[in-house]
């Protein structure tokens, strides 16, 4: 009787232990990621969990039943283990090949550029460093002023009369007079730096200034602040002759073209006599403007010899020195050169315009690889 107990309960167990090890690995095989995985083990094999516990009851066996059911319950446990490390090496694959695929990267796709690929010089920059290029091999150097000015550099020491237009309101930005009833004003040209220059150089001088300038106007060729590059030569020996010399170098450079006519009419300016405008040969097709070739004619800056009030103004002997300066704007010489008709969009903003008409930043110009290559 008591054999036929014993195997009826061993029965039993193992009818226990097939159920258990059916939801255990159905359980295992559900797990959708290693979390619920472990969830699964600790629910079997954990110090709590299923299995562990039919082991504890080993301890509580006869001989005859622990032998019997300890070989099934370690079988269940190493079935179980199996099992696991199965399907969390499986998980693991999956895991990773969905990372994977998030994380392509399609290397067939072009790199994205870096700002200094895409950044552009603005025009004007690019320009004078054009001026500079050129003047600089002609042995000039670069005179610069400040743009807040006192009325004496701006107008007074260039022979500027009182009374003179350019000293009104409408044309000349001027500041709220100071305790000693005194106005500064915003420069409305460079030529204060070439004043500044001939109080504080002893001649022979041979300078260019670009820089900011101001004056009250605004429409389609007219900015109240634009750019002007001058030029300023003194010496004992200067004449009308190097000037034309001077100016048909710089357009052949700047224009990048071999050969250039120019005719100089007479004109007025307070602080040059004579003084002169200065006009180039070109040919017009459509809005397409070509310098070097033609019959037609194109006004592009102003000269003149320096008027000896000026040099007395400096403090220069009128009978010692001489000189001759010129004067353009930088905007207009930039749009005569790169096809631009409208001023505004200089300074607009827009980064389409820069895009198009922008210049690469490390492309430096030079006389011998191209000003605008």
């Amino acid at each position: 009787m008591a054999k036929a107990a014993t195997a009826a309960k061993s029965r039993a167990n193992m009818t226990d232990l097939a159920h258990l090890e059916h939801e255990t690995l159905a359980a295992i095989a559900a797990s959708a990621d290693e979390a619920a995985l472990e969830l699964v083990r600790v629910n079997a094999l954990g110090k709590k969990g299923t299995i562990s516990a039919l082991l504890a009851t080993l301890g509580k066996m006869s001989p005859d039943e622990r032998k019997t059911a300890g070989a099934a319950i370690n079988a269940l446990k190493d079935t179980v283990s199996a099992a696991l490390a199965a399907r969390r090496g499986l998980l693991k694959e999956a895991a990773l090949e969905a990372r994977l695929k998030s994380e392509t990267l399609d290397v067939t796709l072009p790199v994205r550029e870096t700002g200094i690929e895409t950044g552009r010089l603005h025009p004007i920059s690019q320009v004078m460093d054009e001026l500079t290029a050129i003047f600089a091999d002609l042995g000039f150097s670069i005179a610069e002023g400040p743009d807040i000015e006192a009325d004496f550099y701006n107008f007074t020491a260039l022979n500027f009369p009182d009374g003179h237009p350019a000293r009104e309101m409408h044309d000349t930005f001027f500041f709220n007079p100071d305790e000693h009833g005194e106005r500064k004003l915003l420069r409305t040209h460079t030529s204060t730096a070439q004043v500044r220059t001939m109080m504080s150089v002893k001649p022979p001088i041979r300078v260019i200034c670009p820089g900011r300038v101001y004056r009250s106007d605004w429409d389609q060729t007219h900015l109240p602040m634009f750019h002007q590059v001058e030029g300023l030569v003194i010496d004992r020996s200067a004449h009308m002759g190097q000037l034309k010399w001077i100016l048909e170098e710089f357009c052949k450079a700047f224009f990048e073209i071999p050969n250039v006519k120019m005719r100089m009419r007479p004109s007025f300016f307070p602080f040059t006599e004579p003084s002169m405008e200065v006009d180039i040969q070109c040919s017009r097709q459509g809005r397409e403007i070509r310098f070097g070739e033609g019959h037609d004619w194109m006004e592009i800056l102003g000269c003149g010899m320096v008027h000896p009030n000026v040099l007395r103004n400096c403090g220069l002997d009128p009978e010692e020195y001489q000189g001759f300066a010129w004067g353009m704007g930088i905007e207009r010489i930039a749009m005569l050169k790169y096809g631009m008709d409208d001023l505004r969009p200089f300074v607009g903003g827009d980064l389409r315009w820069l895009q198009h008409y922008g210049f690469r930043p490390l492309d430096f110009p030079t006389l011998a690889g191209g000003l605008s290559a």
